[in-house]
This record gives structure tokens, C-alpha cells and sequence, in this order.
């Protein structure tokens, strides 16, 4: 490389050499005890560990192009980083809080949920959504037939095949899956809750972890047959000009303020109906980020928000997935002991949770092309966003997969999905158990 072209060279689109003494400047002030556990240090670190992992990611040949790139090491390089602690551990509690009770992850969410689906037309919206439910069923029931197959070379049964490994890592999560899941199962079989949840917490992380890793082979997939997919931003195939971010018209800062102050409006109308208004639906709760989504979606579908708003909002939901996406895969990699999930592995574990992930992509990607989606998204959105932990686990499977403008459809995956497996589950639990 010439002189002129190292001079070049951008790391997270600052020169080099800039970059270089910040990340430097950050991390010898934490080893030196100087740092802080605020947020605004917390965020520090978090792009000083991240940014270096990530150019290092998108620099290594045969992990760039076959495996994930720099996203995909952000995530497991931090994992490793907090399992061993080799940061002080203090650090490592201060950015598992920042993702956690600061609640960062659910302002990321917010705001990429009103920008994704604020930059759709009205008639794709309705077209996509229309025939998003079938797809998270067809995923389901591809989780559970190859969860049989998978299981008859360990000798388990069908019915805990169904029970024990397909429907937690189908459930949406550990907090609206594996937990209520533990206490439908306490409440059929008479049984301790704890006696299914410590099981069933196993398979989800096991789950969640192949989830991640085949998001990032379905990115590649699609690199390699670009027919296969779209944009990144919509479902159905051939509908990419129907994007509102192709229109010439560019956001004023007030208009990106407008989009904000929409979206923190919308997610404050899910905490109304989630806390206040309708909790519950058949006796299953449903989570504030689900009822955000359906607004968001009737705000849309009525066009009662002005373009500029609508433009300001994808133009901030543009900044947080590109230059945002790091902190949270740092944040999720913070969140994994790879000793817990290491001593609970065994061979047939393994085996069936990746057979329960394929038979996911599968039934999902199948029934998504057979409704006039693109298979890989679809796979991605209600295969994978079905399979893994909750809203930690959809921004990770959406940066492996380089699809974040997809947030709705996954929050949808992970919350209205994982309720309706909930009421799946106290049917099959009477039926099988």
C-alpha cells in the first residue's frame, strides 16, 4: 500500500491514524482507572472495544466473505472479552447495564422501527404485513418437523422433541418465552417451573447462538444469488422502488427531530396498551414494542404523517443502523458466558437445535417465497427473529444479516409471534405431556 493510500485509509470514517489515538486514548483511561461507568464513558468503551474488533472483522479474508465480517467478531470478540474478563469487570457490568436498565436496546429499536416502517408505501405495508403471519407459522412448522428428525438419531420422542426444544427456541425469547413457557408447563404438569426453564434456557441459547451465525451465511447467500433477495428494507420481491428514502426531497435536522419525537410518541401508545389499556389478549401478554409496531403500521396505512416527518425519521433510523449497529453487538456479545453455555452443551443439543434453526429458515423462507417474498429475508425476519432471545437477539441475527431496516417484521417475530406460540404451547403441553 503506497503512502497516498495509507493516507487514505478510514476507520469508522474518521482517518486512521484519528481514530487509532482515540480508541488508544479511551482504553488506556480505563486501564488506568480513570474511566468512568457513566453512560457517556460506558458509550467510550464501547466503540473503543468495538471499532478495532470490526475493522479487524472486515480485514481477515476468509472471515469476511465466508462467515460475517467485522459485525459478527464485534459480537463474539466482546463475549470472549467478558467471559475472561480481560477488561476490569466493573466495565463489563457498566455496558451489560447500558444495553439492560439504561434500556438503550429498546431506544435503538424504537427508532428503527418508526423509520423502517415509515419509509414504506402504504400499499407495500399492507401487502407485507398481510402475509407475514404465514410465514412465522410455516417457520414454526418447519422448526418442529426437522426438530423430529433431528432428534430420532438421539432416541428422544416427538413430543419432547416439540415441548422441550422446538417450541423455546420458537417461543420469542427468554422473558416472553422460555419464563411464561416454564410456568404454562408448571401449571399443566404440576411440576416446578424451574424443572422446564432450565432446560429449555439451555436450548435457547444454544439456539440463539446458531441463529446469529446463520444470519450471517443467509447474508452471503444472498451476495452470492442476488435474486434470492431485495434491499434489505422490504419483503416483497420487486418492490424496492416503493422505498420513500429514493425520493429526492433531503431531511432538515427539525425534520429528523419530528421523526424522533414520533417515534418516542409511538412507543409511549405501546406502553398505554401494554401496561394500561390491554395487557393481555386471550390471557397472554402482549409486549409494549408489538402494540408500538401495529401503530406505527395505522399511522402509515392512513397517511396522516407528513412526508418530511416520515423522511426525518428513516434519515435517523439510516444514522443508528450504520453507525450505531456496533454498540449493540458489543452490548449483546457483553450479555453471553461462554462457560455456562459451554458446560451445558452435549453432541445431541447441538444436533437438534441446529435442526430446529434450519427447519426455521426453511418453513419460513418456503412459505415467504409462496406469498411473493424474497426467501432470504423472510428466513431471516420469521425464521431466525423467531428463534432466538427476544429483542437482544433480533438486533444481533439483523446485524449478522446486514438487514436492521427489517427491525418491525422481527419485533413482530419476537412478540406477536412468540405470543401466539404461547397459546400454541398450552395446547401441545396438554396434548403431549
Amino acid at each position: 500500500m503506497s503512502s497516498e493510500e495509507k493516507k487514505g485509509v478510514k476507520l469508522y470514517g474518521a482517518p486512521w491514524y484519528l481514530t487509532v489515538i482515540v480508541c488508544l486514548i479511551i482504553l488506556g483511561t480505563m486501564f488506568m482507572g480513570g474511566l468512568g461507568t457513566d453512560m457517556p464513558s460506558t458509550f467510550a468503551l464501547m466503540l473503543a472495544i468495538g471499532i478495532p474488533l470490526y475493522e479487524i472483522g472486515q480485514r481477515l479474508p476468509i472471515w469476511n466473505k465466508y462467515i460475517g465480517g467485522g459485525i459478527l467478531l464485534a459480537f463474539i470478540g466482546m463475549s470472549v472479552i467478558g467471559t475472561y474478563n480481560l477488561i476490569p469487570t466493573e466495565y463489563i457490568t457498566s455496558i451489560d447495564n447500558f444495553t439492560g436498565e439504561t434500556n438503550f436496546l429498546t431506544f435503538y429499536i424504537t427508532v428503527l422501527i418508526t423509520g423502517s416502517v415509515l419509509s414504506l408505501e402504504r400499499n407495500i405495508l399492507l401487502k407485507s404485513f398481510a402475509g407475514y403471519f404465514p410465514a412465522i407459522l410455516g417457520g414454526f412448522a418447519g422448526a418442529i418437523l426437522l426438530a423430529i428428525v433431528g432428534g430420532m438419531f438421539f432416541g428422544i420422542s416427538p413430543g419432547e422433541l416439540v415441548t422441550h426444544y422446538a417450541l423455546p427456541i420458537m417461543g420469542g425469547g427468554n422473558g416472553g418465552g422460555a419464563i411464561p413457557l416454564s410456568e404454562i408447563y408448571a401449571d399443566i404438569t404440576g411440576e416446578g417451573s424451574e424443572v422446564y426453564y432450565s432446560f429449555a434456557i439451555i436450548i435457547l441459547t444454544i439456539g440463539n447462538i446458531f441463529a446469529i451465525f446463520i444470519a450471517a451465511l443467509l447474508n452471503k447467500l444472498g451476495q452470492a444469488f442476488p435474486k434470492l433477495t431485495g434491499d434489505g428494507k422490504t419483503l416483497i420481491r420487486g418492490a424496492e422502488e416503493s422505498d420513500i428514502s429514493d425520493k429526492t426531497y433531503t431531511p432538515t435536522l427539525a425534520d429528523v427531530a419530528s421523526g424522533l419525537l414520533l417515534g418516542l410518541g409511538s412507543y409511549s401508545v405501546g406502553l398505554l396498551f401494554s401496561n394500561v389499556l390491554l395487557p393481555e389478549i386471550f390471557g397472554f401478554p402482549i409486549h409494549e414494542l408489538a402494540y408500538m409496531v401495529i401503530f406505527v403500521v395505522i399511522l402509515c396505512a392512513f397517511g396522516i404523517v407528513p412526508e418530511n416527518v416520515r423522511m426525518g425519521a428513516k434519515r435517523l433510523q439510516t444514522f443508528f443502523t450504520k453507525h450505531l449497529t456496533l454498540l449493540i453487538m458489543v452490548g449483546v456479545g457483553a450479555d453471553l458466558d461462554l462457560n455456562e453455555l459451554l458446560s451445558a452443551i452435549t453432541f445431541s443439543n447441538i444436533v437438534v437445535s441446529l435442526f430446529v434453526i434450519i427447519g426455521a429458515v426453511v418453513g419460513a423462507g418456503l412459505v415467504g417465497y409462496l406469498v411473493g417474498f424474497y426467501p432470504i429475508d423472510t428466513a431471516v425476519t420469521a425464521g431466525l427473529c423467531m428463534a432466538n432471545r427476544g429483542g437482544s437477539g433480533d438486533l444481533a441475527v439483523l446485524g449478522a444479516a446486514n438487514r436492521m431496516d427489517l427491525i418491525a417484521y422481527a419485533q413482530l417475530s419476537s412478540r406477536l409471534g412468540g405470543a401466539i406460540i404461547l397459546v400454541l404451547a398450552s395446547v401441545l403441553f396438554s396434548i403431549l405431556l
